[in-house]
């Protein structure tokens, strides 16, 4: 399973350039909020955000023994920093493996 948590950005300039008026950062989830998963997006968690970092909690969550893309990204081994694809207010994800065990929800 994996733990998230999160910092919301958002470019002021493309914003007024092209997002409608009013808009802010993502209004989806809020800063330091945590999520556990691993093959299912967690309840309450954004579906687009999901569909930006899932592959990187699935890599950690069914244990992915070495840093990613050959350590030229992330240095630190269990760890990912991953974004949303909102280009006017991504959200970024530090995305961490943890020792908790995953188990299928049988709801």
């Amino acid at each position: 399973m994996q733990n998230y948590y999160f910092e919301k950005h958002f470019d002021k300039e493309l914003s007024q350039q092209y997002g409608v008026d009013g808009l802010t950062a993502c209004p989806m989830l809020k800063e330091g909020q945590e999520f556990y998963a691993d093959w299912e997006c967690p309840e309450g968690f954004c579906n687009e955000a999901w569909k930006a970092i899932y592959q990187y909690v699935f890599a950690l969550s069914h244990g992915i023994e070495d840093v990613f893309y050959y350590g030229d990204w992330i240095k630190e081994k269990g760890v990912a920093i991953v974004s949303c694809n909102d280009g006017l207010r991504p959200v970024i994800f530090k995305i961490e493996a943890t020792d908790i065990d995953s188990k299928p929800n049988n709801n």
